[in-house]
């Protein structure tokens, strides 16, 4: 029998590892954007997207946080859990968005073959 709460934790977990390989990748590529500075061409575009991004990796994992100890079981954890998956879903969302848009102002890469 599948158990809730454990399919939950498991999944929180694997969630929070993936959480920190992108804060990783977005705090090397804030120090890149800041060490070459305003000579970047989109400077200004780079900055707010990986601050905004950064942010909301931050409160991702207050909700991942939250939502990690409570049982799912509870009635009275019910409604607040889904508040709190819903807006965790939603800063997933909005950080994978914000991502693809940082791609595209991204320097190409040359492949060195």
């Amino acid at each position: 029998k599948l158990n809730p709460n454990r399919y939950a934790t498991k999944k929180t977990i694997a969630q929070g590892m993936l959480d920190i390989a992108l804060l990783t990748s977005n705090a090397s590529q804030l120090r890149y954007v800041l060490q070459v500075g305003e000579a970047h061409e989109f400077y200004s575009a780079m900055l707010a997207l990986i601050i905004t991004s950064i942010v909301l990796q931050g409160l991702n994992g207050i909700f991942q946080i939250i939502m990690g100890p409570l049982d799912l079981d509870k009635d009275e954890w019910k409604t607040f859990l889904n508040v709190v998956n819903y807006l965790s879903i939603g800063s997933a969302f909005g950080i994978a968005a914000i991502d693809v848009i940082k791609m595209n102002f991204a320097p190409p890469q040359t492949s060195k073959i």
